[in-house]
């Protein structure tokens, strides 16, 4: 039943981010085969893990540690196993090529990445006392996993431990920073009540150490949020990155720096009532006291308009993209709501960041032509981009065969 006034404002929050891997389809698709029963199962601390062996293995080889990425709440590793089977077959391809693959979640997703790197610590250091041979591991993740996993080796090799990795991948893991638009970030805190799951986890630990640019909703600053700062600092005293395995990416994003259809300053999406009547979202510009979002509530009666001063067009970017105004729109809607969806899909993680080659603050760095910049820029040993933008840690062909082939033999 669709609501109105107050209570449907407040009901408008209750969705998070879409969770990459495992976001519903656009359209309605058969239900999806339960995952397989992991061969083993390993308790964590602040997380857990699936294990699978290689097709007709009867133990740990040649293992590939594969975290999940931030989110809401606790992995959910059987979507997961289904999420890197769409597409593209990549956890069966890995096991049909004789790698057990261990599927890394946490107990909580949203928490600081630092935290969830004891997960990975712990699962990198099982890993090592169960494998039965003697090939080195394989260890990254998709999404800030690629960040938890960047975290855990490298603080690993701080502490002098031998990790025993030849190969840290990641999946279009936000290193210079991810984007969530500021627009989306001022609604969600704008709407009433308590704390909705959607301004939860925007707050949450992991958001703000991953965001390039993140909105205080208490004072209305936009910046680099100081859990970011803490992180960023952290890793640095580790040597920013593990030196001993190479180090490889991939991104969803196109590298040949042509972004998305998105005109800076065009609606993305306006509500026209009967919840946030007049309320409008506006896709991100470049310069000084630009208009990113007008919002309208009913009770209690507000409105505000939300700029931003000396951004890029962030929104446009080429990168991994994340149906954003698409889920805000279908989720007003169920609440009885018109809306004018204009551009449903924005940038989330920009190509230059999954790939460590640019920072995001200028235009020219963000959409750059990364196929024509000198490779030994990124900090990655290697590095590859997609063809064009395609959504936020899709599994597809092209990105997962350019990372098998180059697993230790």
């Amino acid at each position: 039943m669709a609501l109105s006034g107050q209570q449907g404002e407040q009901d408008i929050g209750r969705p998070a981010l879409p969770d990459p891997l495992t976001s519903a389809p656009r359209s309605p698709v058969p239900a999806p085969a339960p995952a397989p029963r992991p061969d083993e199962k390993w308790d964590l601390p602040d997380g857990f893990a699936w294990v699978y062996y290689a097709e007709n293995g009867s133990d740990i080889t040649k293992p590939v540690i594969m975290a999940d990425a931030s989110g809401l709440g606790r992995s959910d590793l059987g979507r997961l196993h289904r999420g890197l089977e769409t597409g593209f077959p990549f956890l069966s391809g890995l096991r049909h090529r004789g790698r057990t693959v261990i599927l890394l979640g946490f107990d909580e997703r949203s928490a600081s990445l630092m935290d969830n790197a004891n997960a990975a610590i712990t699962a990198v250091q099982r890993t090592i006392a169960e494998q039965r041979d003697h090939t080195r591991l394989t260890v990254g993740g998709f999404g800030t996993g690629g960040l938890v996993t960047r975290y855990a080796l490298a603080k690993l090799e701080h502490t002098g431990a031998d990790h025993c990795t030849g190969l840290y991948f990641s999946y279009d893991s936000p290193h210079r920073g991810g984007v969530v638009p500021l627009a989306l970030q001022a609604f969600a805190h704008f709407i009433p009540g308590p704390e909705n799951d959607l301004a939860r986890q925007l707050n949450s630990p992991a958001a703000r150490q991953t965001l390039w640019r993140h909105y205080d909703a208490g004072t209305g600053a936009v910046r680099p949020d100081p859990e970011r700062e803490k992180f960023l600092d952290a890793l640095g005293r580790f040597g920013h990155w593990p030196q001993l395995p190479r180090t490889i990416a991939v991104a969803n994003g196109a590298g040949d720096g042509r972004g998305l259809p998105l005109p800076p300053g065009d609606l993305a999406l306006k509500i026209n009532g009967p919840v946030f009547p007049g309320t409008a979202l506006y896709i991100q510009g470049a310069g000084d006291g630009v208009r990113v979002a007008d919002l309208k509530r009913l009770l209690p009666p507000a409105a505000q308009r939300i700029t931003t001063d000396g951004f890029p067009e962030l929104d446009g970017a080429p990168g991994g993209t994340l149906d954003t105004y698409r889920l805000l729109a279908e989720r007003l809607g169920a609440h009885g709501a018109e809306t004018d969806l204009r551009h449903p899909t924005v940038c989330a993680v920009p190509s230059v960041s999954a790939v460590a080659i640019r920072d995001l603050g200028r235009h020219d760095d963000l959409y750059a032509d990364i196929g024509g910049l000198p490779p030994e820029q990124s900090e990655l040993d290697e590095f590859h981009c997609s063809a064009t933008n395609t959504g936020h840690t899709a599994i597809t062909r092209d990105l997962c065969t350019w990372i098998m082939d180059r697993l230790p033999a």
